[in-house]
């Protein structure tokens, strides 16, 4: 299934993004240290997003196959940039908080694990980019 995205540039090195299905706009702006704003997203920041709610997209998905409530899970992504041998992605360190007592069987935590790092964003990476997925179950 083919999505379009159309992206339009809007001057000072910002963008303006429509998903096509939904008609949903977002904005994305160079990072200051790349010479923008840093006043929203940036496109790199957006593949930290896309990780992140990837990863909570399928846990909510293997959640509702086994009836679990993830209510209070969080999700941080850390993005790390690198400038040699380019400016690029070099670490999107992602870190999965669940609230212990929603998922107290080890075979269930196995299987959102093993799940969260098939998702597809993270399939999708670059090989050299750093991407692990880090699970904490906390009261």
């Amino acid at each position: 299934m083919a999505v379009e995205i159309k992206v339009g540039y809007t001057g000072q090195l910002r963008c303006e993004a429509t998903h096509g299905p939904s008609g949903e706009k977002l904005s994305t702006d160079a990072p200051t240290d790349n010479g923008g704003k840093g006043e929203s997203f940036s496109p790199t920041d957006l593949v930290a997003t896309a990780l992140g709610t990837c990863v909570m997209t399928i846990l909510g998905l293997v959640a509702e196959r086994h009836d679990l409530d993830l209510g209070g899970t969080q999700i941080q992504v850390t993005k790390e940039m690198i400038t040699e041998p380019v400016r690029r992605i070099g670490v999107l360190r992602t870190v999965v908080t669940i609230p212990a007592d929603a998922v107290g069987d080890e075979d269930l935590r196995t299987r959102l694990e093993a799940a969260a790092r098939k998702c597809p964003v993270h399939q999708s990476l670059h090989a050299e980019i750093d991407a692990p997925i880090d699970f904490h179950y906390e009261s």
